[in-house]
């Protein structure tokens, strides 16, 4: 009651306010996503999503490094298939030689504390840009998920920490599971996307990597952005299946959903703050219409307030410099 209660005594300064603080977040938080090409040498700006680029393995490495010296602790990467190796089955996706599989083995030497997490999903590898196996014009289900097996083995034979099917197949985190324990890959756990809605946040993400589909679209496989209790549903299964951590994306859109998969689960969960909120951001302050560190800052806050143990963010090299100030 006023006067004996005043709320904004905790506010008076910023030593209180930091004091009594609900949330905070650091490096420790972050997963950065890294866009991989071949070559050597090579650094390719990407035009929607200013800031970044698409690096060969030589320059991936040596930003790993970086990310290293600045505590962020786990990368998540992508790689941008050659179009004469892409196929419908996918087949490049398994190749011990690829080009993923290339990367995490770099990554794993050069900074053997790093958490990679490789992509699992056909859509790099595509003809049709799809996240799985196409026949007579539909994504069919279990053949998608038998290429996700293999490609989810060769991830670990590479030497990936977890493994991050991206793809939203049913059943997808039994198989894999079931093939890692029967390959001996016991400690290699699973980042499953289970919360991944058919968003129109991608499309930066999709002009990055030429995995944008061919024919359709992807509703018949990711979520219907109007349901909230299907998400709690598919991360459930997602975590009776075998996953170690489930991930909801898009990020700020979806902080209800990461709430209500927060409640509902036993283990951690990642958000992924995706391209489109990226480059959203990065527009806005180029027009000066946002302060960029402040609102990069404040949505990072969110993202965690609402309940994420993990943010997968393209912010997180350049949120981790001013935290490290």
């Amino acid at each position: 009651m006023f006067p004996i209660h005043r709320n904004r005594r905790l506010r008076t300064n910023e030593s209180i306010r930091s004091l009594v603080r609900e949330t905070t977040i650091s490096p420790n938080d972050f997963m950065f996503p890294m866009f991989v090409a071949e070559g050597k040498g090579v650094e390719v700006p990407l035009g929607s999503m200013p800031g970044l680029f698409r690096r060969s393995i030589d320059l991936t490495v040596k930003e790993v490094k970086e990310l290293w010296s600045l505590g962020i602790k786990a990368v998540n990467i992508y790689v941008k298939v050659d179009d004469k190796l892409k196929d419908n089955a996918g087949k490049e996706a398994w190749n011990k030689d690829g080009l993923m599989q290339q990367t995490i083995r770099a990554i794993k030497d050069a900074v053997p504390g790093m958490i990679v997490m490789p992509d699992v999903a056909l859509d790099p590898y595509s003809i049709y840009g799809h996240d799985g196996i196409v026949e007579n014009g539909l994504i069919v289900n279990d053949a998608t998920v038998d290429a996700l097996t293999l490609m989810s083995v060769s991830h670990a034979d590479a030497g990936a920490d977890f493994v991050a099917p991206s793809d939203m197949m049913d059943g997808r985190v039994h198989a894999i599971r079931k093939a890692l324990e029967e390959s001996g890959h016991h400690d290699v756990g699973i980042m499953s996307y289970s919360a991944k809605y058919a968003s129109s946040f991608y499309g930066p993400f999709r002009d990055a990597l030429d995995s944008a589909p061919g024919f359709g679209d992807k509703k018949t496989y990711q979520m219907d952005y109007a349901n909230r209790i299907e998400a709690i549903k598919e991360a459930l299964h997602d975590v009776e299946e075998g996953a170690d951590i489930v991930m909801v994306k898009p990020g700020m859109a979806y902080l209800d959903i990461v709430r209500e998969v927060k409640n509902a689960v036993n283990v951690p969960v990642a958000v992924y703050q995706v391209s489109g909120e990226y480059a959203m951001v990065k527009a806005a302050a180029e027009r000066g219409w946002l302060d960029h560190d402040k609102i990069m800052i404040e949505q990072l806050h969110c993202i965690k307030r609402a309940g994420a143990d993990i943010i997968s963010t393209y912010f997180a090299k350049e949120a981790a410099i001013i935290l490290n100030r």
